[in-house]
């Protein structure tokens, strides 16, 4: 449960109305556009935003750090922005590789928000976070080394594959300019919170996975068979497993313990009310 002083905070923000126009006028002391776009985004997530843990009130990090921007008032947790003009693509240009895949391996790392605006108007059309459990080797694609003959040669950056993260783990505040109620954001990252607290590295992916075949599904109401068909393809990210049906069946099982689905007999399962 919520803390009521930190409850009550975040849904006012229900009543006090998200302002999308971002302030354009702080952008004016820099040359450089990706300076402007991260001054003028940081302010306004500072103002507009909210700890979707806890909806504390979040504040910049003063210490420079180049994969942290925002640290919540209430609790621990951090968070990197990420903002583009127009509609995020199914890739994310992040740094380093070796730096990012260090990251996800650390259970407490920053999670990540996105934020894409109009650039004509500056108003925030989207706006969501990723939990940083969510992040794993397989959305995390590797880039070619930089040129012998660039500043940094030899220099390896990669991306962020948003499309191979869950739907479940994008939780929007704004999607297509229409603002989210707060209750909703935290209510939606309460929901997957359990996904974090897996254990190894290898039993959230496994979950993921699953999870994400779900998804492909595109159904409320499905049939174990129709999860198997993904085995090839669960085979692929897993190599080392040789019983993959059964771990299919394990991590549904671990699914509707959660709460997450439904069990309706005879190899029928269905997204729990709540998560539809």
């Amino acid at each position: 449960m919520l803390e009521r002083g930190v409850r009550k905070y975040a849904l006012s923000l229900e009543s006090n109305n998200m302002n999308l126009l971002m302030n354009q006028a702080l952008g004016n002391r820099y040359f450089s556009n990706s300076q402007k776009i991260r001054a003028i985004s940081e302010s306004w997530v500072t103002s507009e935003g909210f700890c979707p843990v806890c909806g504390g009130q979040l504040q910049q990090s003063q210490n420079n750090s180049k994969v942290l921007d925002f640290l919540c008032k209430n609790c621990p947790e951090e968070y990197e922005l990420k903002s583009k003009a127009g509609k995020f693509a199914r890739k994310v240009t992040d740094g380093a590789f070796d730096s990012m895949m260090s990251r996800i391996a650390v259970p407490n790392s920053p999670h990540f928000f996105f934020l894409g605006y109009d650039q004509a108007s500056y108003s925030v059309k989207n706006f969501f976070v990723v939990p940083s459990y969510f992040f794993q080797a397989s959305v995390i694609e590797k880039r070619k080394p930089l040129a012998l003959t660039a500043r940094r040669a030899g220099w390896t950056g990669c991306n962020i594959l948003l499309d191979q993260i869950p739907d479940a783990g994008k939780i929007h505040y704004v999607s297509n300019g229409c603002k989210v109620k707060a209750e909703s954001v935290l209510s939606a990252w309460r929901k997957t919170a359990f996904i974090g607290k897996a254990g190894s590295i290898e039993s959230r992916g496994w979950m993921l996975d699953v999870l994400a075949c779900i998804e492909k599904i595109k159904q409320n109401e499905f049939s174990l068979d129709e999860i198997y068909k993904f085995e090839s393809e669960l085979s692929l990210r897993h190599p080392g497993n040789n019983f993959v049906k059964d771990k299919i069946r394990q991590q549904l099982q671990v699914l509707r313990d959660k709460g997450f689905l439904e069990f309706m007999g005879r190899g029928t399962y269905k997204l729990a009310q709540r998560h539809v």
